[in-house]
């Protein structure tokens, strides 16, 4: 007769023991970050939480950064972090490259800031955008989500229709999240959202067809909302085939097809989209092309952007927003894209991403460990018996998280990295390592 997991003559279960291994982490990170602690204090007296970034709380307290270098930042209590946080691929560039530095200065020195008209350096940037991205069209905003507003708005506009189809897992901004099956409360017309259960594969091929055929037949289908590869989602590839199946039902229905590449620009030199072979009427950017400063950007078409937010055209919408074309977003995200993030440096860096998470997979094999993603994002997942079908195991994350900090690497708790540019080599080697006696530290825990 077995007994149950709590008789104490049995070994202890991998749940208790991540339990004991997690406990004695936090009580580490407590003792070794004071002032971090400090600063949450102080903070909670005027921000409710400590902070005004959700996604950036941590329990008991975050870590609170003082400055950054390089590819590297410093905690509040001295503790140097290689950085995988990358801001949420936003920060591409890092903490303080040359190229960005001369462009702030000089638009500072040289132009002046929000210039409050229309500027060439909006136009050049403009041009820019359309080029690398292949869009006839685009305009500026100040975030990925607003970039998502306004194409939905874009789409709702133009086919006079409501409903959008969108993706379980998908996060398309702040107030665009579908993660659980299920708009998030938060979720801007959420009644509007229709949810795909199933994503990147070919079972959620067959599903997305059949439901936006099915939307589309009672008479409302105004777009279908995708990303190439699900960032907030864990770092999940879309496969080809499903995204093509996604797109051709979308344009046999009449739907606008958007593709959100808010992160996934930076994974090929023309965007994931146009690696992948897909034709969408709309695309979203974001993140890195701000040079390091808030940004947006939308466009596609010239039929749809025209016909839409032409303000020469009677019917368009508005679309304004004081810092849209902002000069040093304009010229920052400008000399980012056109110097430094060249396609051949594109191409390099994913290169790079690829090889690294094919070392991890291989010193996690065996384990409840798995590293997703392409290319310069990965994500790192840890399940009951290793595979995605079996119950994900936040504890084992968050012990992973914790004594990453220990290591002097800075990554997310949820377990997404974004690479920097320029992060040393041995850096990464060191990564490496340092997973692998992870795991080798809690056999008992992660091995399957």
């Amino acid at each position: 007769m077995s007994c149950n997991s709590d008789c104490h003559t049995c070994p202890k279960s991998s749940h208790q023991e991540a339990a004991e291994a997690l406990a004695a982490a936090q009580s580490r990170y407590v003792a070794n970050n004071p002032l971090s602690k400090k600063q949450h204090e102080l903070a909670v007296e005027s921000l409710p939480g400590g902070n005004t970034r959700t996604l950036l709380h941590t329990s008991p307290f975050p870590l609170c950064m003082k400055h950054g270098k390089g590819t590297f930042v410093w905690d509040e209590d001295g503790h140097k972090y290689t950085d995988f946080v990358g801001e949420l691929s936003a920060g591409l560039y890092g903490h303080s490259h040359p190229v960005i530095r001369a462009a702030i200065l000089s638009t500072f020195d040289e132009i002046g800031l929000s210039l409050g008209s229309t500027t060439t350096y909006e136009a050049r940037y403009a041009s820019l955008l359309c080029q690398r991205f292949k869009l006839e069209r685009v305009r500026m905003t100040n975030t990925g989500t607003e970039a998502n507003l306004h194409a939905l708005a874009a789409a709702r506009h133009y086919t006079r229709k409501k409903k959008v189809v969108v993706f379980n897992g998908g996060y398309h901004g702040a107030c665009f999240s579908f993660g659980g099956g299920k708009a998030a409360p938060n979720t801007a017309d959420k009644g509007d959202f229709v949810v795909v259960q199933n994503y990147g594969d070919d079972e959620a091929a067959a599903e997305a067809r059949r439901v936006i055929e099915e939307t589309a037949r009672e008479g409302d289908l105004a777009a279908v909302l995708v990303e190439g590869m699900q960032g907030a989602g864990g770092c999940l590839p879309g496969s080809k085939e499903f995204l093509l199946a996604a797109q051709e039902a979308a344009k046999n229905t009449g739907a606008i097809f958007i593709l959100d590449e808010v992160m996934t620009s930076r994974l090929a030199p023309n965007g994931l989209g146009q690696e992948l072979g897909l034709s969408p009427d709309l695309v979203t950017l974001g993140k890195y092309l701000g040079g390091g400063f808030s940004f947006g950007a939308f466009g596609g078409k010239k039929e749809i952007m025209d016909s839409v937010y032409d303000p020469r055209v009677k019917g368009s919408l508005a679309h304004s927003g004081t810092f849209n074309n902002n000069t040093m977003t304009m010229c920052a995200g400008f000399a980012g894209l056109n110097q430094v993030f060249t396609e051949e440096v594109c191409v390099e860096l994913n290169r790079v991403g690829d090889v690294l998470r094919g070392r991890l997979n291989g010193v996690a094999k065996r384990t409840r460990l798995r590293f997703t993603g392409r290319g310069s994002l990965i994500g790192l997942h840890f399940r009951e018996n290793g595979t995605f079908e079996s119950q994900e195991r936040a504890d084992l994350r968050d012990l992973f998280w914790f004594e990453m900090l220990e290591e002097g690497f800075w990554t997310t708790r949820r377990g997404f990295i974004a690479m920097m540019l320029d992060t040393p080599k041995d850096e990464l080697d060191r990564f490496v390592d340092a997973v692998g006696r992870f795991l080798e530290r809690h056999a008992g825990i992660m091995m399957v």
